[in-house]
């Protein structure tokens, strides 16, 4: 591990950061293509493996970046890329609420708001779009894949009994 590689990685998820309206979720296509197909540090398999352990584990849906960093530069990556992601949008979102505090009444403030809400949405149905189409392997994955969304979308069930179910396949040897 070089000093290079960190600051190539550094770089990359501070950059990310500022278009991740909506949370780290929201830029996972991106990161993807920069850890995936334009660095080459990992297969898009182990992306999505690091991106399932992230959203398994309790803790905020950052932890993606954290395992991503571990990956390419291990304890020091994670760091590295961890803060890159977190300190600069931290910080402007802490400058944008003070503003956007203060500008409560404007007029233009809720439709800002219902453009923002709706970037956010497509930047994550582009996150799963993305994932299912790297683990979709087989037509009986991309069924798993289509009953779990189905069952979060139509159902008020918690997604975690889908999760529970495809593991218990995978266990089992089905997929």
């Amino acid at each position: 591990m070089t000093a290079a590689l960190l600051a190539k990685l550094g770089w990359r998820f501070f950059i990310m950061a500022f278009l991740a309206i909506g949370g780290a979720n929201a830029v996972v296509p991106e990161m993807q293509r920069q850890v995936v197909e334009i660095e080459r540090w990992m297969s898009a398999g182990e992306f999505a493996a690091l991106f399932a352990i992230g959203n398994a584990a309790p803790g905020p849906n950052v932890l993606i970046v954290t395992l991503v960093g571990w990956r390419v530069a291990g304890i020091a990556g994670a760091l590295v890329a961890t803060l890159a992601m977190v300190v600069p949008t931290s910080l402007l979102t802490y400058a944008v609420f003070r503003v956007w505090d203060r500008l409560k009444d404007a007029v233009w403030r809720r439709p800002v708001q219902n453009g923002l809400s709706t970037v956010t949405v497509g930047l994550v149905a582009a996150t799963a779009w993305l994932l299912a189409s790297a683990t979709d392997v087989s037509p009986f994955l991309a069924l798993v894949t289509a009953a779990t969304a189905a069952l979060s979308y139509f159902t008020r069930l918690n997604p975690l009994w889908a999760f529970a179910a495809a593991a218990a396949l995978g266990a089992a040897g089905l997929v």
